[in-house]
């Protein structure tokens, strides 16, 4: 845990020393500013989605900077990330023709996505930046911008509408509205809300039990409490492998239903 995170925790606090447990709480994701440059003010979570920026352009830079016929093991790992993108997802949703242009900010999605979710695991880190609301939010957004303006693109404005609105003539007209309606309400709002709140729900929940199984071994280190830290520590290295599972799926999940709006977009309405 972060100096942040531990402004609650007393370090003297111990089973059968007379505290009770310090359980974490909404303080394990707040985070005091840094620094302050230009009138904006940087805190943790804000120096880790800008160095996973960093990271995975500096990564993809030194890959693919000298590609050579017969890759090195930097080119070879960023071409097998890139066709796993590539193929296993953007391919096999949006479809080879279609899909290829929409390949790098795929890839960039995910990879961006998911070293943001890996910060949880990293010594001195510690923290999922995702698992702050908004960061997912403004991905969500871009996805979302992206899939209306390219429905409207390629069907037009009337189109776009009935792209929009699942609109089928051949549907009984008393029951048209009702499906039109609900289609409005699932595609324009609870889209958005849900392709944001799936990941940061996940990256949430999966930090904070790490955090409280890390706070409850500590906390039980005394006397015979330290049989119980023991079984909480061994937690502590389930969690954070399941967690370390859990981030590479999220971020799987996220870019799959990107590429699934995406294509839908580009679908031919009927």
């Amino acid at each position: 845990m972060s100096a942040d995170q531990t402004l609650a925790f007393d370090a003297s606090c111990h089973i059968f020393s007379g505290c009770g447990f310090p359980a974490p709480g909404l303080h394990t994701f707040l985070y005091e500013p840094i620094f302050t440059v230009g009138g904006f003010e940087f805190s943790k979570p804000m120096l880790l989605a800008l160095l996973s920026s960093i990271v995975v352009v500096g990564f993809f830079w030194a890959a693919f900077a000298k590609p050579k016929m017969v890759p090195g093991k930097l080119q070879m790992v960023g071409e097998a990330g890139y066709d796993f993108v590539r193929r296993g997802i953007v391919y096999e949703i949006i479809g080879k023709k279609d899909g290829e242009k929409y390949v790098p900010f795929m890839v960039s999605l995910f990879f961006f996505v998911w070293i943001m979710n890996l910060w949880s695991i990293i010594p001195l880190a510690q923290f999922p930046v995702t698992s702050l609301i908004a960061f997912p939010a403004i991905l969500a957004l871009i996805v979302y911008v992206m899939w209306v303006s390219l429905t409207f693109k390629k069907h037009g404005f009337v189109g776009g509408w009935k792209n929009i609105l699942g609109y089928d003539a051949t549907l009984p007209k008393g029951i048209l509205p009702v499906i039109m309606g609900l289609e409005f309400l699932s595609n324009l709002i609870i889209r958005p809300f849900t392709h944001a709140v799936r990941l940061f729900a996940n990256m949430f929940a999966g930090h904070l039990l790490i955090v409280m199984f890390t706070v409850a071994t500590w906390y039980l280190m005394n006397g015979l409490g330290f049989v119980y830290a023991t079984a909480s520590f061994a937690m502590v290295l389930v969690m954070t492998a399941f967690e370390l599972f859990i981030q590479a799926v999220q971020a799987y999940v996220f870019v799959l239903l990107a590429s699934s709006y995406i294509q839908g977009a580009l679908a031919e309405h009927h």
